[in-house]
């Protein structure tokens, strides 16, 4: 690509119609990734009315601070969902673990949302936002692992020559997990909400870490 396209790249595809009557069918994946010691990943668009509650549990949980929503009520969360569905630049997707909700992604162009005026973004720049579920029976290795599908999800479209992000300088455990899977700080920023650690990832770097995680 020569220049940023009106919408992302990979963009979600348009929802399907309804089939007869009753509820509409769950949205179809659009990636899927099997890891050989926790099992299939998956990613679909959210739904934002179908899964409003479940990420309202999410956001607004001490283990997502950093995402800044902890006093947002649950029409606020449908509401924000339902935003970033009509938005041309941002996309959210919920992804599964073995059939099981468990993380969320959020996908944006860096050139219309989040960095502009601040990151000059490149043809091929991508960026990104995860959260992996609250647990009482954390597993090792897991968020790595939700990473790692994120980001091949984001790298399997050609298009996506860098993965761009924007961490909260306080959110530690982050910034480990984006060093192992390849990420470079560029500099600290600030933003509206926060200061942040701008960093990329292109493809090459990210293939660099894989080793015995693929």
């Amino acid at each position: 690509m020569n220049e940023h396209s009106a919408r992302i790249p990979g963009q979600r595809p348009p929802s399907a119609p309804e089939a007869g009557h009753g509820e509409p069918p769950a949205p179809d994946p659009l990636f899927t990734r099997t890891d050989p010691a926790l099992g299939e990943f998956t990613l679909r668009p959210v739904d934002p009315a179908a899964d409003a509650a479940l990420l309202h549990g999410w956001v607004t949980h001490p283990k997502a601070v950093f995402w800044l929503m902890q006093d947002c009520d649950l029409a606020a969360v449908a509401k924000e969902s339902a935003r970033i569905a009509a938005d041309p630049f941002h996309d959210a997707f919920l992804g599964l673990h073995n059939g099981t909700p468990a993380f969320l992604m959020e996908r944006y162009d860096p050139a219309h949302r989040e960095l502009v005026g601040i990151h000059t973004a490149e043809p091929g720049d991508v960026g990104m936002h995860f959260l992996t579920a609250p647990t009482t029976t954390p597993v090792h290795g897991f968020t790595r692992a939700v990473l790692t599908t994120v980001m091949e999800m984001l790298f399997a479209d050609p298009a996506t020559r860098r993965v761009v992000v924007e961490p909260d300088t306080r959110n530690t455990a982050v910034h480990a997990l984006n060093e192992a899977v390849g990420f470079e700080v560029l500099r600290t920023v600030s933003l509206p909400a926060k200061d942040a650690r701008l960093s990329t990832c292109t493809r090459d770097q990210f293939l660099a870490t894989r080793g015995d995680h693929r």
